[in-house]
């Protein structure tokens, strides 16, 4: 262990490494810091460039674009109430009230030391239970993977959408585009129109650049017209009170880390739902409720620390089981397909020096963000007024490049075109686009572990649940699925009850 670890820290300490991090913190804090570019689409837009880099810096490029974006999603929620990421969207209210009131800096540099404290537990998490669930997940079988996958999927629909049936029709599509091309066991071509270019079905990367790249460059292009104004608020020394902050909600801090990390393990939640969770959370528990909304901090502590533990947690599933926790580690499971760093349990066996390294990352990254984050928001003003104009183009552009540099195809870059272009309808229409993502990545998983273990039982169902960890998964799932069922005819038979109850005129 520590010869791996001491391995792992001479990769990390590489000139190279230490550079190509400290450039992604900084492309992290400039993608987070302007509305419309989200932290996901940071990741989408770095993958044709990790093409280019050993395993290691690769990943540490991820992971540090991906813990600077959210927090500086912050700040232009603050100066702007336009949350320049999904996550900073549950607090921007209260934030921009506390800037109004002429404390700016005590909402940034909330936002920033708690994210930091957050990250930190939440990769404390990682290292702690990762390897012991790989442990477990190495008793697993095709059968006990057939319900895993399926219970994250059924999680996608119930976590990641407020309207389930919306939710159940985004991932039945993201099944469909994975079963595109050749059809497992038999080889037979599957939804390819006679087109060779689909024999091997749809590459993952440029169907996530379109999803969450070329949406947001046709969102901006069609809601151009949109003017921001810029509060002028002085911005003093933003670590001032931290302390105090952090000695007054030691609860919240706590409780916001838990959560953030639990939601960001469960697939298709994310950073987003972590921190309107933790945010709603928070007001429930607080004991000056009637504070919230106009400028209280409490709810941008607890939030902003669950937001950022969130991105460790949702490493868990994603390098164990190879399950994605977001769309964030749905991007980054291709990319360590790519690196010949497969997920699953096998990885911390085959190896356990790039794991290393990729917690020493984690570590590194909530780090510097403290002096990075500083440097951010003494620099806020300038970096929101970056001209939009130019700067989409520019950014389309780069995602043509990207999704034509995979496989020197022009197919792809039609392909990125078009999924962006369905990406922008779905949200649009209220349909979210975390199930159908999560419906890509694990549909060839869920029908590969289905073909096998139909295949070992000899066509038998009840093979698939009389494996204890598989029966205990299987009754987890049908669980989930009857749950809204059971609620309604509860609420129908209440309904029916209170009607029976109340006079007759």
């Amino acid at each position: 262990m520590l010869a791996n670890l001491y391995a792992a820290l001479g990769q990390v300490a590489d000139p190279y490494v230490l550079g190509v991090i400290m450039l992604a913190a900084m492309y992290g804090l400039f993608v987070g810091a302007v509305p419309g570019l989200s932290a996901t689409m940071a990741v989408a837009l770095l993958v044709p460039v990790t093409f280019f880099m050993p395993p290691v810096p690769a990943i540490a490029a991820m992971v540090t674009a991906t813990a600077m974006a959210i927090f500086s999603g912050d700040i232009p929620g603050c100066l702007l109430r336009i949350p320049g990421t999904p996550a900073s969207a549950a607090y921007t209210d209260e934030s921009f009230a506390m800037t109004r009131n002429g404390q700016a800096e005590v909402a940034l540099g909330a936002g920033l030391v708690f994210s930091v404290i957050g990250g930190l537990f939440g990769t404390l998490v990682l290292i702690v239970a990762a390897p012991s669930l790989a442990e477990m997940a190495l008793k697993f079988s095709s059968f006990e993977y057939f319900w895993l996958v399926l219970l994250g999927l059924t999680c996608a629909i119930f976590i990641a959408s407020g309207d389930p049936v919306k939710g159940f029709v985004s991932l039945f599509l993201g099944l469909f585009i994975a079963c595109v091309g050749m059809g497992n066991p038999s080889g037979q071509a599957r939804y390819t129109f006679g087109n060779s270019n689909l024999l091997g079905g749809l590459s993952l990367v440029p169907v996530m650049v379109g999803m969450f790249a070329v949406s947001e460059v046709l969102r901006y292009a069609i809601a151009s017209h949109q003017r921001m104004e810029l509060v002028q608020s002085a911005i003093g020394n933003v670590f001032k009170g931290m302390w105090k902050l952090t000695v007054r909600y030691p609860a919240c801090i706590l409780r916001g880390s838990i959560l953030g990390t639990v939601v960001g393990a469960l697939p298709g939640a994310g950073a987003d739902i972590a921190a309107y969770m933790s945010y709603a959370m928070s007001k429930k528990f607080s004991r000056e409720p009637e504070k919230f909304g106009t400028g209280h901090v409490e709810g941008i502590v607890e939030s902003g620390a669950a937001n950022n533990s969130s991105l460790a947690g949702a490493w868990i599933p994603a390098l164990v089981f190879g399950i994605p926790g977001d769309s964030i580690t749905a991007i980054v499971i291709g990319v360590l397909y790519m690196k010949n760093l497969n997920p699953g349990p096998m990885i911390f066996i085959n190896n356990p020096v790039s794991m290393y390294a990729i917690f020493i990352v984690f570590i590194l990254a909530n780090l510097l963000m403290l002096p990075l984050g500083w440097l951010t928001i003494k620099a806020a003003k300038r970096i929101l007024l970056v001209p939009r104009n130019i700067l989409m183009p520019l950014i389309l552009l780069f995602c043509i490049v990207g999704a034509y540099s995979i496989n020197n195809s022009a197919f792809d870059v039609g392909v990125m075109l078009g999924f962006g272009l369905l990406a922008y309808l779905m949200e649009e229409n209220g349909f979210p686009i975390a199930p159908t993502i999560l419906g890509v990545v694990l549909g060839g998983m869920l029908e590969e572990n289905l073909v096998s273990s139909m295949i070992k039982a000899d066509g038998n169902l009840l093979a698939f649940v009389s494996r204890p960890i598989a029966g205990a998964l299987a009754l987890l799932t049908l669980a989930l699925w009857l749950f809204p069922i059971v609620v309604r005819l509860l609420r129908r038979s209440r309904a029916q009850e209170r009607y029976v109850e109340s006079p007759h005129a």
